[in-house]
């Protein structure tokens, strides 16, 4: 027989399949669970608390899939790969990826440091190769950065930005920058610093210094032609 913990885990992910987190009440919960309202404080501390195990929950889901990502003698094809799946999973569970991309709250979801890590792995992968051009560590916050940015336009902004032409557009541009790969559409050369601002607002982490943008923007410029001499 299932624990309280775990029917309202369930109950809250089975309500989260057709409402965003902040259109399901407590009650909502509790009466899909069985289970009295006090059981969710003395389970999760509060509604708060109860919402970040079950990002948890969808980042173990996204992490999974991940690691299933097949890894063929191209790392670049191999990111493009990875930058297809994570739309892909955003697409099949928008009002769960929202929850664990956009988390409210102090609590922070520990599980994408992980998808960091996952992703580092994949760049410095392009690194060994000689096919990387700027750092691991930036390449990789650049192509997540991205990555999330798109996901949450296409998901908040469908009829604007769920064509199936933008993804593959910036995520060509992002890495191909990255990389050095740069393919016909040159014109999204910083979408990454836009992103990575993009995502900042929508968590509400702290912003990326001006610095930084600069930094990364420089990084993302396709190289200077030699200077006629």
């Amino acid at each position: 027989m299932s624990t309280a913990r775990a029917r309202i885990l369930e109950a809250t992910e089975e309500l989260l399949a057709t409402k965003d987190a902040l259109a399901i009440s407590t009650r909502a919960i509790c009466d899909r669970a069985k289970v009295g309202m006090p059981e969710i404080y003395r389970q999760f501390g509060d509604k708060q608390g109860l919402l970040t195990a079950v990002a948890d929950i969808g980042f173990e889901r996204f992490l999974a899939e991940k690691r299933k990502n097949p890894l063929t003698d191209d790392p670049v094809a191999d990111l493009r790969t990875a930058w297809d799946s994570h739309v892909a999973f955003a697409l099949r569970n928008p009002h769960l990826y929202r929850l664990m991309f956009t988390p409210s709250g102090d609590t922070r979801p520990g599980a994408v440091t992980e998808a960091q890590a996952i992703l580092l792995k994949a760049v410095e992968r392009c690194r060994d190769a000689g096919r990387l051009r700027t750092p691991p560590e930036l390449a990789g916050r650049a192509i997540l950065s991205a990555n999330v940015g798109v996901c949450m336009m296409a998901l908040s902004f469908p009829d604007l930005f769920g064509d199936s032409d933008t993804s593959p557009a910036v995520r060509d541009a992002v890495i191909g920058k990255v990389t050095g790969d740069e393919r016909e559409d040159g014109r999204i050369g910083t979408a990454t610093v836009l992103a990575q601002a993009l995502v900042g607002t929508l968590t509400g982490t702290a912003a990326p210094s001006a610095a930084a943008l600069d930094r990364l923007a420089d990084a993302l410029l396709p190289p200077a032609p030699p200077s006629e001499t």
